[in-house]
């Protein structure tokens, strides 16, 4: 008995240790994964759908509490003016969830551009929403507080050829996106002023 007291005992020690050191290791490389996912993962897709800022939008950002998520949001000056945020929303693809940055400008609430940053999808089929830039620019110009289906449900948004799946999880991105827009608005509005300064 007194052997498997001490058994446990170890390995309650040994548990303990092993999550702090992985608690605080995880700590210590958040900002540096941060700075990863910007330069290589959101950073390309930011700077292609915010094609002609005055500002570099990546250091132009914030974050705001949207209930228990914090979302970052990326600024957009066109013509000196910050009118524009753009943010990432995401949709259950074939193989996973799919990450959409969606900008959009705030005085007449309609898409400026969109663009995948994440997927698990097929190579050479749902891959190609990230890859395929005539795809994603179906969605520039549209309000933002559309619902967005592809053709075959009704929409306006013609589907990948082979990858209808990702297509409608591109478009569910896209509505989750309006629907945080929405709700969201008005703190953005405030944090915008702090950019026109």
């Amino acid at each position: 008995m007194r052997e498997l007291i001490k058994m446990v005992v170890v390995l309650t020690v040994l548990s303990v240790l092993s999550g702090g050191l992985l608690s605080g290791l995880r700590n210590a490389t958040a900002a540096r994964i941060e700075v990863q996912q910007l330069k290589f993962v959101k950073g390309p897709a930011i700077k292609a759908i915010l094609k002609g800022v005055s500002n570099d939008p990546i250091k132009d950002r914030f974050a705001i509490k949207d209930g228990e998520t914090e979302r970052k949001f990326f600024v957009g000056k066109f013509d000196g003016k910050a009118n524009t945020v753009a943010f990432e929303s995401y949709g259950k693809g074939y193989g996973g969830d799919i990450g959409l940055m969606v900008a959009i400008n705030m005085e007449d609430d309609t898409i400026v551009g969109a663009g995948v940053t994440t997927h698990s999808e097929t190579p050479g089929l749902g891959a190609t929403a990230k890859d395929d830039p005539g795809f994603v620019s179906q969605f520039k110009g549209l309000p933002i507080e559309e619902t967005f289906k592809v053709t075959n449900d009704g929409g306006k948004v013609n589907a990948l050829s082979g990858a209808t799946i990702t297509s409608r999880a591109v478009c569910a991105a896209a509505t989750e996106a309006g629907g945080i827009y929405q709700r969201m608005k008005p703190q953005l509005t405030e944090k915008l002023k702090e950019f026109n300064k």
